[in-house]
């Protein structure tokens, strides 16, 4: 089943929602012109994107961590493919300073067990304004399962940054292992040569908890369903589970990532 044409549209084999972006905006990013100091971050759809976000600007800028400023998370990590503010991103300012530079920019992608994806995904689109409300998960699965979304195909995305693992600045985080915050600060901050106190630390963990979030303004955050891990267990049914494996195991066994897939197991 092909998506509505109402809520997305495809340009170059890649499906976009309406009235966020165009063609014309999406092929101008072809030249965008990357700094040494630029930081990226890169998610598939309902993959601790805004989480990640914050955890970022609480380690980088010592005003959003103090609360002394209070630019929100669209300014301050703005949406590279969904310029909804229209900002300059040429003359906006690099979040680290200069002598951290040692490449063309560094990249953070946070990698998620699809099966919280996709049921993330089905619930985001029952309040969502710009994606398709479906009312049966068999539905956007089997659109999920072709590659038919906004994002694409799970797989795809994935298995091609982590193809480029040697030739990037990147550093690879499993979502579930984020769940354990203060091992992904610490991480992040040594990918990044930025140097904080553990009071610094023990700060950005604290304000990073989905608690905190709900009650910040700038975070962009609303508590939902889709955090927990294993999520997928209490929405998908047994045949579901089966069916999803029978189109994804085979390549996820070759991926460089142990998933976890239900709260309780080893991260």
């Amino acid at each position: 089943m092909e998506p509505s044409n109402k809520y997305v549209f495809k340009h170059k084999r890649s499906y976009f929602p309406q009235n966020l972006i165009t063609p014309e905006y999406i092929d101008s990013l072809e030249d965008f012109e990357i700094r040494d100091s630029d930081i990226f971050l890169v998610t598939y759809p309902k993959s601790g994107t805004i989480w990640t976000q914050n955890i970022l600007c609480l380690i980088v800028h010592e005003g959003h961590r103090n609360g002394t400023e209070h630019t929100d998370l669209l300014d301050r990590v703005p949406w590279l493919e969904y310029n909804v503010r229209k900002m300059d991103y040429v003359n906006h300012p690099s979040p680290l300073p200069k002598g951290l530079k040692n490449g063309r920019g560094k990249i953070i992608y946070v990698v998620r067990n699809p099966k919280d994806v996709l049921v993330s995904y089905f619930h985001f689109s029952k309040v969502s304004l710009h994606l398709e409300e479906v009312e049966d998960l068999e539905t956007i699965m089997n659109n999920f399962l072709a590659g038919k979304v906004v994002g694409d195909l799970w797989l795809d995305h994935v298995e091609g940054w982590s193809a480029q693992r040697d030739h990037l600045n990147i550093l690879f985080l499993m979502y579930e292992e984020m769940k354990k915050v203060r091992i992904c600060v610490i991480k992040i901050c040594n990918f990044l040569g930025k140097r904080l106190t553990e009071k610094e630390i023990d700060d950005v963990v604290d304000k990073a908890s989905f608690g905190k979030m709900s009650v910040d303004r700038r975070a962009n955050y609303t508590t939902g369903p889709s955090g927990t891990i294993g999520d997928w267990k209490n929405t998908m049914t047994v045949a579901q589970s089966e069916m999803f494996d029978s189109v994804f195991k085979v390549r996820m066994e070759k991926l460089p990532f142990k998933f976890c897939w239900d709260i309780k197991d080893e991260l």
